[in-house]
């Protein structure tokens, strides 16, 4: 209770300094002061005034309404909780910095539960260092791009061992220092965790940018990234950095959103330059339609355009109007991820002692593609190959691995899974493969931390550190099983047949005298009958 108590108490006293630095005067001038000396940043090039800010009290402006919405509206996240009631600097860093790797190309809804579980089990960084890759794998099964997880992992031994524990308080030290963290998550962990006045650039923030300062050329270009840099670092909130920047990018999550965007909502729609450009052509078309009485009613001045600059649209026709505001950002088109086809078997094998089945595991190497991670034994193809010379390459395989010759007789194809990747659209051709007897641990087995090879119960299959396409292979095997153990349904001639010339209750059951014979004909069927001899 007095834990609760405290975090209570914390919450309170955060939100009446919050609340007081509103409209304070400390915040007044420190905005001024921010301003100031950012100003001669707000033009940086004449030819791009358009897709910079207008003045001073725009920003102001922009900084009021944005934080504004963000305390009444926020979503209720548990990493924001922990910001909140946590008073330890070093612990707040790195609750951030775990929630931002997590969250890195991972809808927020998947990252919660993974969150919470992970902060449970490690709550400081001092914990995670003495976690096992094994067991931080084992967390991060399911989450998707393992390598974040390793890298968690190797950040936190180097912080322990290079800063004695003290996560360093700059977005420039951040960068530095920790595998895996770049510009955003460097700038997002200064600014929440130690309240560093830096602005932050993700895909959320790069959408709200680009439309409210109709920034149309490609978004992930060099001259695109170091102009939204340039603006997010001027429109940061100097007494609120942290809050402002989680508040930008919430806007772009909840209401500027990618498709179907809720401008009427929107708290910075007056400033918002693809809005406006979305009213004027819409105003255009209106007085086309019913000649000059619209411009008796409108009431928007019109606004000021950018001729033509590296930040604009190509070009005139790559404005569609359907799209609206959704012109802006505008992506190059994704590349299509490489194909590959890969052979992989599910090896099983009962136990000596009881019923219990036992899979067949493989490490994967500690660098790559799922680096470290457990799986069915796997052949990357080069080539299309026939089923029968796939048997042969996965019998070999088999035979290396399990120090023993295996034979094809309980070699099954059981079908296919499709696993896309970030960039590579991969099919698993799926085998199984079981053996009767509990005869096979003449395995090759390095004594090592972390096994090569290990058979699994299929609760610790679960448990271990695989990945999605190794449990839609197990899934593919699972139900193979089932279906071999459903019985086989009969027709209704078959149903309806009662064995051993046996009577069903209730009714008679005459077996036909010409049971065997040929169909007659519809003719037949109404001609007389024939008597037989006596």
């Amino acid at each position: 209770m007095s834990k609760l108590r405290t975090a209570v108490m914390v919450r309170k006293t955060s939100l009446k300094r919050k609340e007081s630095l509103k409209n304070s005067p400390q915040r007044k001038r420190l905005c001024q002061e921010q301003i100031k000396e950012e100003s001669p940043r707000i033009v940086p090039v004449k030819e791009i005034a358009y897709h910079s800010f207008k003045d001073l009290t725009e920003i102001h402006s922009i900084r009021a309404s944005l934080l504004s919405w963000y305390d009444k509206n926020k979503r209720e996240l548990p990493w924001r909780r922990m910001v909140v009631i946590e008073s330890n600097l070093n612990k707040r860093a790195y609750a951030v910095w775990v929630s931002e790797i997590m969250l890195q190309q991972t809808q927020v809804a998947t990252v919660i539960n993974y969150y919470n579980k992970w902060m449970q089990r490690w709550p400081t960084l001092q914990d995670l260092t003495k976690a096992t890759l094994e067991e931080v794998n084992e967390m991060w099964s399911g989450l998707g791009y393992y390598s974040r997880g390793r890298r968690l992992h190797e950040g936190a031994r180097k912080v322990l061992s290079e800063c004695k524990g003290e996560m360093p308080k700059s977005a420039e030290e951040l960068q530095k220092l920790l595998p895996g963290v770049g510009r955003y998550t460097a700038s997002a962990i200064a600014s929440i965790a130690f309240g560093q006045v830096t602005g932050v650039v993700d895909g959320n923030a790069v959408r709200v940018l680009c439309r409210t300062r109709a920034i149309g050329a490609d978004s992930t270009s060099s001259a695109v990234t170091e102009a939204l840099w340039t603006l997010a670092n001027i429109l940061v909130d100097p007494v609120r950095p942290g809050d402002f920047n989680q508040a930008i990018m919430e806007l772009g999550a909840t209401i500027c959103t990618p498709k179907a965007p809720l401008c009427s909502d929107c708290p910075v729609q007056t400033h918002c330059r693809a809005y406006q450009q979305v009213i004027k052509e819409e105003e255009a078309v209106s007085k086309r339609l019913l000649g000059n009485t619209m411009s008796k009613v409108s009431c928007t001045p019109d606004i000021e355009e950018c001729g033509s600059c590296s930040l604009c649209l190509p070009d005139k026709k790559s404005w569609v109007s359907s799209l609206g505001v959704m012109n802006f950002p505008r992506k190059p088109a994704k590349k299509p991820p490489r194909t590959e086809r890969t052979l992989t078997c599910v090896v099983t094998r009962k136990r000596s002692t009881g019923d219990t089945e036992e899979y067949f595991l493989v490490q994967r190497p500690n660098f790559g593609l799922l680096a470290g991670m457990w799986e069915f034994p796997s052949i990357l193809l080069e080539a299309e190959l026939t089923e029968k010379k796939q048997k042969h390459i996965i019998l070999d395989r088999l035979t290396e691995l399990l120090g023993r010759s295996v034979m094809e007789a309980n070699l099954r194809h059981l079908g296919e899974v499709v696993h896309i990747f970030s960039h590579i659209h991969q099919t698993y051709q799926v085998y199984s493969n079981s053996f009767s007897d509990a005869a096979i641990n003449t395995v090759k087995q390095e004594q090592t931390e972390c096994p090569s090879f290990r058979w699994v119960t299929k609760a610790e299959f679960h448990q271990s550190a695989v990945s999605t396409a190794m449990k839609k292979v197990f899934s593919l095997f699972s139900q193979s099983c089932m279906n071999e153990k459903l019985p086989v349904k009969g027709n209704k001639r078959e149903r309806d047949s009662v064995p051993n010339g046996e009577e069903r209750k209730g009714r008679k059951h005459t077996a036909p005298k010409d049971s065997g014979r040929r169909q007659l004909s519809m003719d037949s069927f109404f001609k007389p009958a024939v008597k037989e001899p006596l």
